[in-house]
Order: C-alpha cells, then sequence, then structure tokens
C-alpha cells in the first residue's frame, strides 16, 4: 500500500539531517583543530582524569582505555571510566577536556548529582519509548487504527523526556571538567578557551539531538490531532 508522507514530513527529515550534520561537523572540527595542540603540562587524558577522580575522594573508580574514537563514557554501574584510545594516551587540549569532562559523569554520581540520578532512572522507559513509539506510528501508517499514533507520541516523548534530563547532566559535567582543569592544571589561557571549545561543540551534539527530536515529536502530536 502506498502511503503519501507529505511535505511536512520530507521538510522534517531534511531539517533533520542538516541540524544532525551540522552539529557533527562542529564536534568533528574543533576536536581535530585541538587534538593537535600538546597540553602545556604533557599529562595524558588518563593522567588528567585521574588526577580530577584523586581530588575528589573517587579513588576506587577505574580509568580504562576503549576501543573507537570519542567512545568516551563513564559507566555508573562498574564505576569505570572509558576512555578512547586517543583520549587515554593523547596528551592534547582536546584529550584533557574530554577526560576531564567524563571524570566530570563519575563526579556527579558520587555526589547524587539530581538530574543525572533521574537520567539513570529514566533510562529503560527510554528504551522502550525509542523502540515502541516507532513501531506504534508505523503500524498506524498502515492501519489508520484511532489512538495508535497519540500512543505512538506519548511513547516517543518517554525517549525526548530522557534527552532533555541529558542537558543539564552534559552541561554540568562539562562545568566541573574546566574547574578541574583551571584548579588543577593552570593551563594557559588559549589552551582553557581550547578545552572549552571542545566541550561546547560535544554539548551541542546533544542540543541538536534534543531539538530533532522535540521536532519529531511535535510532528507526531500534530498527525494524532488530525486523524
Amino acid at each position: 500500500m502506498y502511503f503519501q508522507f507529505g511535505s511536512n514530513y520530507l521538510m522534517l527529515m531534511l531539517a533533520a539531517l542538516v541540524i544532525g550534520a551540522a552539529a557533527q561537523f562542529f564536534v568533528n572540527s574543533a576536536y581535530r583543530r585541538w587534538s593537535q595542540v600538546p597540553l602545556a603540562t604533557g599529562r595524558t587524558g588518563a593522567e588528567v582524569a585521574r588526577k580530577m577522580l584523586d581530588e575528589a575522594g573517587l579513588f576506587d573508580v577505574q580509568v580504562r582505555p576503549v576501543a573507537g574514537q570519542l567512545t568516551d563514557n563513564y559507566d555508573p554501574r562498574s564505576r569505570v571510566l572509558n576512555l578512547s584510545q586517543g583520549v587515554y594516551d593523547g596528551r592534547s587540549v582536546a584529550a584533557a577536556g574530554i577526560a576531564s569532562h567524563e571524570a566530570g559523569h563519575a563526579v556527579q554520581h558520587a555526589r547524587a548529582f539530581a538530574p543525572a540520578a533521574l537520567r539513570q532512572a529514566l533510562v529503560p522507559a527510554a528504551n522502550l519509548g525509542s523502540q515502541g513509539a516507532w513501531i506504534l506510528i508505523m503500524l498506524w501508517m498502515f492501519t489508520r487504527v484511532a489512538g495508535l499514533i497519540t500512543l505512538g507520541a506519548a511513547l516517543f516523548g518517554l525517549a525526548v523526556l530522557f534527552q532533555v534530563v541529558t542537558l543539564p547532566v552534559e552541561f554540568d559535567a562539562s562545568r566541573r571538567a574546566m574547574a578541574s582543569l583551571k584548579a588543577n592544571l593552570f593551563l594557559p589561557h588559549e589552551q582553557v578557551v581550547g578545552a572549552r571549545r571542545v566541550l561546547t561543540a560535544a554539548a551541542m551534539t546533544y542540543v541538536a539531538a534534543t531539538l530533532v527530536s522535540v521536532m519529531y515529536l511535535l510532528y507526531f502530536l500534530g498527525l494524532g490531532r488530525r486523524r
């Protein structure tokens, strides 16, 4: 059966592609630029993260290398800080910024930062929402059964809520990272600016993803009102 998605949906897809591509270009450009600038202290990303963790009293949090590029993350379940190889061994401004940002997430976990705790609690609902929503929306497109699009939009809203809650978590981790870099490494001004640009670029990917998700949610809600 043939379905006409409509010009609004095509425009939405195009806008999502443009926003996503722009955010990815921004972060890749910032990372490439500042990964070529040696950190004034000569420390590796792993050493920077370890310093920040120790300053916070988190001696039991391990720092480990993982494969891939920009695959850095903190696992609150195992209390392990995973740094991509280029960040773990890197001695650049970009490596220091990213490593300290991920260490910031570990500090959030230890300090019971409310948005981070809420984000972790929302993971199951967000997974259900992101997977179940599209199934219901596709079923609605084929059957036009009343209520499916509304239920699908409601489930998708759970995934959007997760992304919205993620924003203050990421911004706060970057704030903690910059405070640590200034207090512990005494970097020259231009390197502080460079680290901030890398973290700002990374944050913009979350902002872009949230914006796109909100756009889709509004579109699905609009479809529900027109059914």
